[in-house]
């Protein structure tokens, strides 16, 4: 703490202050700077995240399945729907449901009124059961082996039933006072015709019988049967059936005739939502690039901010943060880039060899800068005739003249991505690793090394206050004295 004045009776502490703030002004400038470098990072961050968003999607763009969609429709719903791969051929095909794939569950036997209580405590021991595992595994059935350990009740015991890996779940319904024990899968494993599937036979303590009063007639436990095309009948674990390429899934006994089509809506969704997403990256750069910049408006210091209300320094820092990359070459370079990735021919072998022949073609406005224009009337035609040669022109993986649209776009987009990392980094980047990130480093050293200066000068303005303090202090002293020598002599 520094205390000035005392002799001369200046305000020493506001003479400093106002002779720092001049030294200072290099200083603000340095922050300044820093400021609109890291402002300018985080734009170049921003259309990197745009960017990396676009490349995602051209995985999706490159997939069969994207232009090769299947849609099934079914004329009894109720009974059978289905979905299809790509693969899958187009035409009808016939489904009989015989039999629905049912779980196996056994239920307590009780007489007149009589309920299983839960709550009631067992002696502690070990109860056993048994299921069976899926065809052709190495053992035929797997036991399973509860421990009953002291205090549990017949409810804990459920619990760790349905807890246990063992494909059983156990639980009580209250209103009946039944104890129901199924399984959690369906179809018929147990090999013998009539046989359970949920094993208790192999019990010695009496659990399923005496305290949960099943008597071991299981019902269920049926797997599904159906016939294809009135000439193969099938049976299934479950509900379910894969047939060249087509699943069917059975809700109920019947008979549908299912028939399977390219699915051109899911196909001009998928390329529509990949359009906008490139118009939307495109508007990213482009707006970038025409942001006017206000050269009036540099960034805030802290005492300025001090002065103003939030609002004032929001549409400050707005005008501020604007036209910031204006006229970067990695901007416009890779704009120009992504615009020239649509225009060549692909030599796909067949038909369709360029975007404008399904109805895509880049907007003529130099504002626009090369957004995406869509004949939907023409993509969809394009689709449902030759939904091939539109995955050709998209995905082709090819080399050269026959290198699909895609990834010619993911090769000029990689690029330019690469190019923004070498100058803005990303977020896990340390400053020695980019271009700003270093011009950062350079002004943080400058502004470390200006501090100390700052420090130095102040010192030497109080050093040299205070040396006048102390030369006035003498001078006042003496002053004294004298006064006091002549006042003695009168």
């Amino acid at each position: 703490m520094r205390i000035g004045g005392l002799a001369s009776g200046i305000n020493t502490d506001e003479i400093i202050e106002k002779m720092m703030a001049a030294e200072r002004m290099p200083l603000d400038r340095m922050e300044q700077d820093k400021t609109t470098l890291e402002w300018k990072r985080d734009g170049f961050r921003e259309i990197n995240k745009a960017l990396l968003e676009l490349d995602n999607m051209m995985l999706d763009m490159k997939l069969s399945k994207t232009y090769n969609s299947k849609i099934v429709t079914s004329s009894m719903e109720s009974a059978v729907t289905a979905t299809a791969t790509s693969s899958a051929a187009n035409g009808t095909y016939k489904i009989e449901v015989k039999e629905l794939a049912t779980s196996a569950m056994n239920v307590s036997v009780l007489e007149n009124d009589q309920k299983i209580n839960i709550n009631q405590t067992l002696e502690p021991g070990t109860i056993t059961f048994k299921t069976y595992n899926e065809p052709g595994a190495e053992e035929e059935f797997t036991e399973h082996e509860i421990t009953i350990d002291e205090n549990d009740t017949i409810k804990d015991v459920l619990d760790k039933i349905t807890e246990q890996d063992n494909n059983v779940r156990a639980f009580y319904d209250k209103p009946s006072g039944q104890v129901v024990l199924e399984t959690t899968r369906t179809g018929k494993y147990n090999p013998a015709e009539n046989g359970p599937e949920i094993d208790f036979s192999v019990d010695q303590s009496g659990f399923f019988t005496n305290v949960l009063k099943m008597t071991g007639k299981e019902t269920g436990g049926t797997d599904a049967s159906f016939t294809y095309n009135d000439g193969l009948t099938l049976t299934s674990k479950d509900n379910s059936y894969t047939l060249n390429g087509i699943t069917f899934s059975f809700h109920d006994t019947g008979t549908s005739t299912l028939t399977v089509d390219n699915d051109t809506n899911a196909a001009f969704d998928s390329i529509m939502a990949f359009v906008d997403k490139y118009n939307e990256v495109v508007d990213v750069m482009n707006s970038s690039q025409r942001e006017e910049k206000h050269r009036d408006f540099p960034p805030l210091t802290e005492a300025q901010k001090e002065e103003m209300t939030e609002k004032e320094i929001e549409l400050w820092e707005e005008k501020a943060k604007s036209g910031l990359l204006r006229g970067d070459s990695t901007i416009t370079n890779g704009l120009f880039s992504m615009r020239n990735s649509w225009y060549s021919k692909v030599e796909t072998g067949g038909e369709i060899t360029s975007l404008t022949q399904i109805g895509i073609e880049t907007s003529s406005a130099y504002l626009d800068g090369g957004k995406l224009i869509v004949d939907e009337d023409k993509l969809r035609t394009a689709l449902r005739e030759d939904p091939d040669g539109v995955q050709k022109l998209f995905s082709n993986n090819e080399e050269k003249d026959s290198r699909g649209l895609v990834n010619r776009l993911e090769d000029s987009i990689e690029a330019t991505m690469k190019s923004i990392e070498r100058k803005a980094g990303k977020s896990t980047s340390t400053l020695e690793n980019y271009t700003l990130g270093k011009q950062m480093k350079e002004l943080n050293e400058r502004i470390s090394s200006f501090e100390d200066r700052l420090v130095r000068i102040e010192t030497r303005y109080w050093n040299q206050f205070s040396a006048m303090e102390q030369a006035i202090q003498r001078m006042n002293q003496q002053s004294s004295y004298l006064m006091s020598q002549f006042g003695g002599n009168m």
